[in-house]
């Protein structure tokens, strides 16, 4: 059973909850990477992968939701540049390999 944070009694109470938001947060990062992997397959050249314009708004939007959920900006832009990166170099490993083997 779900608590709200201010119903925690325990460490333990704080602790499943947190397990149980990590296992949301694992299921939509991977829901998000079957996207990521179906991008990489329609894009056709490796340098389309990193589009400096659209990272730039990625963040920006990111970091004007983080405020609006009273999240500190400044860490979401990180956990969203870190996955950025990751996807871009994802996606050309992806679509360089494609090219090699036709």
């Amino acid at each position: 059973m779900t608590k709200a944070p201010a119903e925690c009694q325990s460490k333990e109470d704080v602790r499943a909850e947190i397990d149980r938001i990590d296992q949301g947060l694992l299921t939509l990062l991977a829901e998000r990477h079957a996207y990521v992997t179906r991008m990489a397959e329609i894009k056709t050249d490796p340098h389309e992968a990193y589009d400096p314009t659209r990272i730039e708004a990625i963040i920006a939007k990111q970091r004007k939701r983080a405020e609006e959920l009273d999240l500190d900006e400044d860490q979401a832009e990180l956990m969203w540049r870190t996955l950025i990166n990751w996807n871009v170099n994802y996606e050309k490993g992806i679509i360089a390999a494609r090219k090699r083997h036709g």
